[in-house]
């Protein structure tokens, strides 16, 4: 049906049709072809680790815990059943075992590593799948000594399941359980005593982001906690699931605090087959991650990973002198170009001039716009004043 206006007043005709004419304009700027970056970006998967070196020692296919030292790496199995296998496995950097510590007594189910401010090696013996255990245990195997200690542990709400330990700036050992949703935080309630049994404190509950991050589990490989490690220097805490790691910041050695209450930048370890192991690199600027392989096809290697880490504190000096599982300084420059060149040459360039073609031309397309809606107005206005 033709508008009755533009029949009665020929300039509102012309002026309607130049409004049109503008309108097409913006519009053909705003989606036309060249300048896709005017329109929703579609976010890159994440990347990949970077291959470190690959564990061809046959007894280390289920390997739960991780911590990188001066020299190399320390590992421990998941699980006991193999008399082989119940060992603290010490690496150099190329991954090869140069030297193992048995246990004293069969540990139960070992699960993860960590390392104290002066060198001590903590084993949490806290795997508990059935959740059936009356007590769980801590290896502690202090810088210098042949074998790890024993010290027994009580839960004040029942059995856990628990696959990641902390140590805070204190030398105090942190249990984070798995359960989904929110992991809850266990801390000794006393001091602990070789051989003896002290109950364990409930300090608090930490709940990690949501993620869409790829893994073998899917949703609940995303919300289960499976490791952790706390940075060289203290000021930084990292949990990890199937899928991502979560970074905290720690204030003034308030480790409990910052997984409470605190934000994580979240870094995805996208598609690693088993990965319950993280630690950070000796001098806090990387994450390192090795999996589980013992379901994978024959001749699968446990392959030490590492990732870059997102903006966050500078990684400072370690909190004292190290013992002899202390943190070493930077490995070289080579290493983080090399993490860059992976993101893909001058990706930070493309985006940015990207981001800037897309402001610009989303901002003519607008003025344009504008100036048609005036126009239109202006002559409506006229119009009606008219009749």
């Amino acid at each position: 049906m033709t508008n009755p206006g533009s029949i009665r007043h020929p300039r509102w005709r012309w002026s309607a049709a130049a409004a049109t004419a503008i309108t097409v304009v913006a519009l053909a700027l705003a989606l036309a072809p060249g300048v896709a970056a005017a329109g929703p970006v579609t976010a890159p998967a994440p990347p990949a680790g970077r291959p470190v070196c690959d564990i061809r020692d046959d007894r280390l296919t289920e390997i739960s815990g991780l911590v990188a030292t001066d020299d190399g790496f320390v590992v421990v199995n998941d699980g006991a059943d193999e008399e082989s296998r119940r060992r603290i496995f010490f690496l150099d950097d190329r991954c090869r075992v140069v030297r193992t510590v048995r246990y004293p007594s069969r540990p139960r189910d070992t699960e993860d590593l960590a390392v104290g401010a002066d060198g001590t090696i903590w084993v949490a013996d806290t795997g508990d799948n059935d959740r059936a255990r009356r007590t769980v245990a801590l290896w502690r195997l202090s810088p210098g000594e042949g074998r790890p200690v024993l010290h027994r542990l009580t839960y004040p709400d029942g059995a856990h399941d628990a696959e990641a330990l902390l140590v805070d700036a204190a030398g105090r050992p942190v249990i984070v359980t798995k359960q989904g949703g929110s992991a809850g935080l266990y801390r000794p309630a006393a001091p602990l005593r070789a051989g003896g049994t002290v109950p364990l404190a409930r300090v608090g509950q930490v709940r990690l982001p949501s993620t869409t991050t790829g893994n073998p589990y899917s949703f609940l490989g995303r919300r289960v906690v499976t490791g952790g490690a706390s940075a060289p220097d203290g000021r930084r805490v990292v949990l990890r699931t199937y899928a991502d790691a979560f970074e905290f910041d720690v204030a003034d050695g308030d480790l409990v605090g910052a997984l409470t209450t605190g934000r994580p930048r979240s870094i995805a370890l996208p598609d690693e087959p088993q990965g319950e192991s993280v630690s950070y690199s000796p001098d806090g600027r990387f994450l390192l991650t090795v999996s589980e392989t013992a379901n994978q096809p024959p001749g699968t290697r446990p392959r030490i990973l590492r990732y870059a880490l997102p903006p966050g504190p500078t990684p400072s000096a370690r909190r004292t002198e190290p013992g002899p599982t202390g943190r070493a300084a930077d490995r070289g420059a080579a290493d983080r170009a090399g993490d860059r060149a992976a993101a893909g040459p001058g990706s930070r360039d493309r985006a940015g001039r990207g981001g800037t073609a897309s402001l610009v031309v989303g901002g003519v397309a607008v003025a344009l716009a504008l100036v048609a809606l005036a126009m239109v107005g202006a002559q409506g206005g006229r119009r009606s004043g008219g009749r």
